[in-house]
């Protein structure tokens, strides 16, 4: 099974935080967990007035390009791919559970530091999405009470 499943509130917050620490020690402005469909699962930081959800869906269309890229150079993948603007610049990372890192500066800020930490953010965060996975495994179906069919038929 691929993707991130279902966290937990306690999964989405340890996510936000490692997110957090990462920007502040990164020094750089946004960071967000998206999966490889573009929909953004956790986020922290600052892009202004961007609408997020179209960021996200665009960072994983890229990455997909360039995974295919890698794949016919012979290489299975490319783990990072960095886009250099004037004033802005992203960083995407593979993570596990065909998830992406995605990380947004300004020209302030050096890409070498966003990199560094961006490869230790990996690492705790693909700990904490085997966590969420492992976690989601062991809970059963959620159970229901009553009947809904019939309960709706009344209600209108």
């Amino acid at each position: 099974m691929n993707g991130i499943g279902m966290l937990s509130a306690e999964g989405q917050m340890a996510i936000e935080s490692q997110l957090a620490d990462f920007l502040k020690k990164s020094e750089a402005q946004w960071s967000a967990l998206v999966d490889k469909g573009g929909n953004l699962f956790a986020q922290s930081g600052n892009t202004g007035s961007l609408d997020l959800s179209i960021l996200s869906a665009l960072a994983a269309g890229s990455f997909a390009a360039t995974h295919e890229l890698a794949r016919r150079l012979g290489e299975s993948e490319f783990s990072a791919l960095y886009h250099e603007g004037h004033g802005q610049h992203i960083l995407m990372s593979a993570l596990a559970h065909e998830c992406l890192l995605v990380t947004v500066f300004g020209e302030k800020t050096n890409i070498g530091l966003v990199r560094f930490y961006a490869q230790q953010a990996s690492h705790a965060l693909n700990h904490l999405l085997a966590m969420a996975r492992e976690q989601e495994g062991r809970s059963g179906p959620l159970a229901f009470e009553g009947d809904f069919l019939n309960d709706a038929a009344t209600i209108s």
